[in-house]
Formats: C-alpha cells, sequence, structure tokens
C-alpha cells in the first residue's frame, strides 16, 4: 500500500532567524512529507528565507497562531499533520517517532511533551502556567495529555477534519485538547528535546496576557462542553447567596411578623429564581451539547482512519 502523505505545517511570526533551520531539519526527518511555512504578516523576511530554505509559502493575513491552523486545516489535504512552532525549540528528529506512534497505535493526536534541562528554553513562568491550566482541563475533561501546550503535535486526517478551530491565537492548543478528550479519541503523547531560541529571535507569547486567555478559553470551553456542570455550578452559588440573604429575614418575620428588610428579601427572592433558572439553562443546553458532540463524531467517522499497513 501507498505511504501515508504527511504535511509538516509550520505557523510564523518574525522567524527569519529561525525557520531555516526548521524547514530544513524536518525535511531531513521526513523526506517525502511537505513543509509548509504559513507567513502571518512577518516584517523580518520569514517567508523568503522559508522559501530559500525549500519550504513551501502561504500567507494567513488575520493575525494569531488560531487563524493559521485553521487555514492551514482547511487548505491541505494529507493523511497525517505535523504542526510545529517556527522558533527552532522543538527536535525535528522525534518527528518520525511521532508519526511512527500514530500509524501503529491508530492514534489520532500524538503531543511532544517537552522535557528541558536549559533554564532559558522553558521559563518557570511558563512551566507552572502550564502545569496549573492543564490540571485545571484534565479535572473538567480526564486525563491523557500532560502537556496540553506543547506547540508540537501530529495529527490523523481523521482529527483535523472534525476539528472546529474556533480560536485566533495560542488557545488553540487547549482547543485540541479538549476536542480529543470531549470526543474521547484515541491519543499518545512522546518526550521530546525542547531548546532555547536561537540568537536573535525573540518569544511570542506573553506569559500573563496569554495565560488570562487560555484561562477564558478554558471557562468558555466549559461552558460550551459540559453546560450541565457549568450552569448547575452557577445555580449552586447564586441558591446559596439567595438562602445565605433570606433566612435572617425569614427568622426575623416570624419573630415580628415584620419584614423592615424589604430590598434585602427582594434580592434573596431575586437569586433563588435566578438560580432555578440557571439550572434550567444547563438542562437545556446539556442536550444542545450532546447534539453538537454527536455531530462532531459523525464527521470523524466519515474519514477514514490510516491502516498500519500504509507505511
Amino acid at each position: 500500500m501507498a505511504s501515508p502523505r504527511i504535511a509538516v505545517i509550520v505557523p510564523c511570526y518574525n522567524e527569519a532567524v529561525a525557520i531555516p533551520r526548521v524547514v530544513e531539519g524536518f525535511r531531513a526527518a521526513l523526506p517525502g512529507a511537505t513543509v509548509t511555512v504559513y507567513d502571518n504578516n512577518s516584517g523580518d523576511g520569514t517567508a523568503e528565507a522559508a522559501r530559500a530554505a525549500g519550504a513551501v509559502v502561504r500567507r494567513e493575513t488575520r493575525q494569531g497562531k488560531g487563524h493559521v491552523v485553521r487555514r492551514a486545516f482547511a487548505d491541505i489535504d494529507a493523511d497525517i499533520y505535523v504542526l510545529v512552532d517556527g522558533d527552532d525549540t522543538y527536535d525535528a528528529t522525534c518527528a518520525p517517532a511521532m508519526v511512527a506512534l500514530l500509524v501503529a497505535e491508530r492514534l489520532d493526536m500524538v503531543t511532544g511533551t517537552r522535557i528541558s534541562e536549559a533554564a532559558g528554553a522553558y521559563r518557570p513562568g511558563h512551566r507552572l502556567g502550564n502545569r496549573v491550566l492543564t490540571g485545571l482541563v484534565q479535572a473538567v475533561f480526564g486525563t491523557g495529555v500532560s502537556d496540553m501546550l506543547s506547540g508540537y503535535r501530529v495529527f490523523s486526517r481523521r482529527f483535523v477534519k472534525s476539528f472546529p478551530a474556533l480560536s485566533a491565537g495560542f488557545e488553540t492548543e487547549t482547543e485540541f485538547t479538549v476536542h480529543a478528550l470531549e470526543l474521547r479519541l484515541p491519543v499518545g503523547e512522546l518526550p521530546t528535546p525542547y531548546r532555547e531560541r536561537p540568537r536573535g529571535s525573540a518569544s511570542k507569547l506573553h506569559t500573563v496576557r496569554d495565560g488570562i486567555r487560555i484561562l477564558r478559553t478554558i471557562v468558555v470551553l466549559v461552558k460550551e462542553e459540559r453546560p450541565l456542570a457549568f450552569f448547575c455550578t452557577a445555580a449552586g452559588a447564586l441558591l446559596l447567596a439567595g438562602i445565605g440573604l433570606g433566612l435572617p429575614v425569614v427568622a426575623e418575620f416570624f419573630a415580628t411578623g415584620l419584614v423592615p428588610r424589604l430590598p434585602t428579601a427582594v434580592l434573596a427572592m431575586g437569586m433563588v429564581l435566578l438560580s432555578f433558572l440557571s439550572l434550567a439553562c444547563g438542562l437545556i443546553l446539556d442536550s444542545v451539547s450532546r447534539g453538537r458532540k454527536e455531530m462532531k463524531r459523525l464527521a470523524y467517522l466519515r474519514t477514514a482512519a490510516i491502516e498500519a499497513g500504509d507505511g
């Protein structure tokens, strides 16, 4: 049987210093693959450097990694997709093993979990943020991915063509993980070395700003994918607040027959009513979410799986 078609996708923004080594590394590691660099409004000659190194260069004018991923997944047709950052921090020599694991185990996503002893490569703030955010996702959606924010992934065609790709920036890695866990797709991990950026290359990730955006994405995904749990939590908080405000008013009424704190009584009643409304919203949206999940599952099943004997 014919070997699977492999596409290497490299989102890039101002990576002229690093991109030649990335392209050359993946062309050597995966000789039969097509390396496509998506230039995301670079102003330092990234596109020219990538083209000179032998990559296919395309452009995405909307700023943000999520926009690049959405465009690439729609435009590129392949059996296996390798997604890697263009900053030369990931080891291209690990790609064949990641692809082999995907094919042999019939997986839909393999994550390159980062291993680094260089302090400048994986900064403490990034490491802590990754652990906290990964832990939140694991607590809500289940385990299966231990390095949620890794920018080194290998996907099956099934995954790519059923992935909605709604994020705009670095939150797209969170979307990958939640999509796989919610549909209960077979996933795997492979430890990969993670090194410092080459001299002259600057990180585009802002620890606090992007961490807040990723946290916001997690909250939105919980609301969208687990609406019953989300709205039940809100309902419980509103009910407890309403009871806490209302009990003293009720106790005073039974003792004196008067309701001197009428605004507090109205507020307590309003919060209790809102709690029941939140519960009703959760029940309704849970049915909607189940229908959306079934549609995504059917879209996933419409694409044939890669046979282990293909390569």
